[in-house]
């Protein structure tokens, strides 16, 4: 179109005549004639793809058309976003107002059929709408003692923490409980709980506790801290694997020691450090009436033991063996030493102790050999004894050794020389075939060796008492 026409018509073509400055006014907005213009301007809930829209669509059936697939529910993100788009689009809704009723004052039917459709499609999203933030809950959830406020469409606890990838086990504390409705507003808490391998006074335990230090586990087990040794510090935190903790109390002990007793309040492990802890000092073989190393108890009285000792040496004697062989030479009855036997020695190291001043039974504390003992070796005699000696058996030989030894096989003068029931010299009795000693042959040969003798030499043998055989 020219210039010279657009003078001419107006800007509508429906003018008159004239200059520029004559043209009708049109209201702000309105570029183009009411009726014969599209309204250009969209809201941003009409971002997806609507179906055609016919006003006749209110007063019955419309034609055929293709069909329409309704948006998916928007996430969460994308329910922020509407509602920050829904923000903006009333702020520019303000500023489309007015050029609406400018064109409504112009046009009131026409604009009445425009705004009718649209105030559907708002009414429709805007209940669609209200129903998605109806479910979105806005919620804090502090785990582990870290809180974050979140929104979510979860019904109970149990989901929200299935949601939020939170595992809790059955030493796991949850507040409220998993299966406690959500209402927006809410706190959730959830605490972990953690191993504790506690020795308490020398006892064993092993505790799960939900506490993050080492006194708030203290505090919930009930262990009295004040005054208590610990083996890591109180404010020491306790993480998801758990903490090995020793806790020895105060306890009140008594020490008995060089006739006084002393009181005091300890946390010590031994019976041995209790008692330097009251100032009591063990010298050498010092000890207590409880063991040292063992753990002092609660109101426990130990008494301290004194002790003062010494060693002593004793040796004693081993007994010898003896062998003993037969021997056809000897008469029967007849046992000759061949080699005399020797007793060991043997050398034992006592300990003698006094506690307290009271004397203690001795005791063994190691020996020695100092001489093994020697075997002793014996001759047994096997041969028959004769039954009589010609020329002697008539003869009063008991009267003879009565008045010799007093009729004692054993006997042996006090030089040493002379032995027997009839006093014979060593020579003399193996002059006549005996082995050894007179004084160890039997009473029967030493009589049948004095016949023998008497054979050989008549009474002179014996003196004094030689007569006694014709008595």
């Amino acid at each position: 179109m020219s210039n010279s026409q657009y003078l001419e018509y107006g800007p509508y073509g429906g003018g008159t005549q004239g200059d520029l400055h004559t043209a009708e006014t049109v209201a702000y907005g309105v570029y183009a004639a009411p009726g014969t213009y599209d309204d250009t301007y969209r809201p941003s809930y009409e971002e997806y793809e609507q179906p055609p829209y016919e006003p006749h669509d209110l007063q019955g059936p419309r034609e055929p058309h293709e069909p329409y697939d309704a948006p998916p529910l928007p996430s969460q993100a994308q329910a922020q976003a509407q509602a920050h788009e829904q923000a903006q689009a009333q702020g520019v809704g303000r500023r489309a107002e007015r050029r609406r009723r400018a064109r409504d004052a112009e046009r009131p039917e026409s604009a009445m059929r425009r705004l009718l459709p649209q105030a559907l499609v708002v009414a429709f999203l805007a209940g669609g709408t209200t129903a998605f933030v109806a479910d979105d809950k806005a919620v804090e959830l502090t785990v582990d003692g870290k809180p974050r406020t979140l929104h979510t469409f979860a019904d109970d606890v149990g989901e929200l923490l299935a949601d939020e990838g939170v595992r809790v086990g059955e030493h796991d504390v949850v507040a409220p409980a998993p299966g406690t409705d959500l209402a927006s507003g809410d706190e959730i808490t959830v605490h972990y709980g953690r191993p504790v391998r506690l020795t308490l006074d020398g006892q064993r335990h092993e505790w799960w506790t939900t506490a993050h230090t080492v006194e708030e586990a203290l505090r919930q087990l009930g262990v009295r801290a004040e005054g208590a040794y610990m083996s890591v510090s109180r404010s020491q935190r306790i993480g998801r694997a758990g903490l090995e903790l020793a806790v020895r109390t105060e306890r009140s002990f008594t020490v008995m020691a060089d006739g006084r007793a002393r009181t005091i309040r300890t946390n010590a492990a031994t019976v041995r450090e209790a008692v330097a802890a009251a100032g009591i000092t063990l010298r050498g073989e010092d000890t207590t009436s409880a063991p040292p190393g063992s753990f002092p108890r609660d109101g426990q009285t130990v008494t301290v033991l004194r002790i003062t000792g010494s060693e002593e040496v004793r040796e004693d004697q081993i007994p010898f063996a003896v062998r003993r062989t037969e021997d056809p030479s000897l008469f029967q009855g007849t046992e000759v030493v061949e080699r005399p036997g020797q007793p060991g020695l043997r050398r034992i190291t006592y300990a003698l102790r006094s506690v307290n001043g009271v004397r203690q039974k001795p005791r063994r504390i190691r020996e020695e050999i100092v001489r093994e003992p020697r075997e002793q070796r014996v001759k047994v005699g096997t041969k028959p004894l004769p039954s009589s000696v010609q020329g002697a058996d008539g003869l009063n030989w008991r009267s003879l050794a009565a008045c010799e030894s007093g009729g004692r096989p054993g006997a042996v003068d006090p030089s040493g020389t002379y032995g027997g029931l009839y006093q014979f010299d060593t020579r003399t009795w193996q002059s006549l075939g005996g082995s050894g000693r007179p004084q160890d042959a039997p009473a029967a040969e030493q009589t049948h060796r004095a016949k023998k003798l008497y054979v050989r030499r008549g009474a002179s043998p014996w003196p004094h008492c030689g007569r006694r055989l014709h008595g």
